[in-house]
């Protein structure tokens, strides 16, 4: 089977530590989908705008010459609880293909990128390439009541998070809610509980550090990339 990008994501988010752990987390991270020279047909996308959410079906980044395990570790779940893999959503795969629910929030029609989707929600890494996009259908791809394990609690709290001013002036309104309700979730793995670390991702143009005391997230302050 051959199979080839037809697009790629780009958002805020230029390294895999911060992003959202699930699509639908941070419904305020905006992403634009801009489609490969070959797909850059708006006839591909007739009747698009007809639905509110979209399946991306996308590939991890290369897992190099890592062999698969039957097994992993999910960060989430404190890194020591083994799961199989198929039981689980970590991205070392026999196959390295995610899976992930965006909500639609326009079709921008560009003469030079042709139709771009607009969408929010994206638990995707900047650059991301794109393998296929499908409309979300609720009748047919939602079982709200369905059981889901030692998941089934796991985003259910969220930290309080306090941005200074001083770094709340970096970013626009739209990047410091995104920003917001991706710390609230806390990004760092469940292993990890040390209140005095420093930990930090890059975010837009800036390196946010940021440290967690209980359910409470300090960021400390958002330094410039280079």
């Amino acid at each position: 089977m051959n199979i080839k990008p037809v697009a790629k994501i780009y958002n805020d988010f230029p390294t895999k530590f911060g992003l959202p752990r699930q699509s639908g987390m941070a419904e305020n991270l905006i992403s634009r989908v801009v489609m490969e020279a070959e797909y850059k047909n708006f006839d591909a996308f007739r009747g698009i705008e007809e639905f509110e959410y979209l399946w991306l079906i996308w590939g991890f980044e290369p897992m190099g010459n890592r062999a698969w395990s039957p097994t992993v570790r999910p960060p989430k779940l404190g890194g020591n609880i083994r799961k199989g893999v198929f039981a689980t959503r970590s991205p070392n795969r026999p196959n390295p293909i995610g899976l992930t629910r965006v909500k639609l929030i326009e079709v921008e029609k560009s003469e030079k990128d042709g139709p771009v989707l607009i969408v929010s929600g994206a638990d995707l890494m900047n650059g991301t390439e794109i393998f296929d996009i499908k409309p979300y259908l609720p009748f047919a791809d939602s079982a709200p009541d369905a059981k889901v394990g030692e998941y089934g609690t796991e985003y259910t709290t969220k930290l309080k998070v306090v941005i200074p001013q001083s770094v709340a002036a970096l970013f626009s309104e739209a990047q410091l809610r995104t920003l917001r309700e991706v710390l609230s979730f806390d990004p760092r793995p469940g292993y990890q509980d040390d209140p005095e670390r420093i930990y930090g991702f890059e975010y837009g143009k800036y390196d946010v550090r940021f440290t967690v005391d209980g359910q409470k997230l300090n960021v400390i302050d958002a330094v410039e990339t280079k």
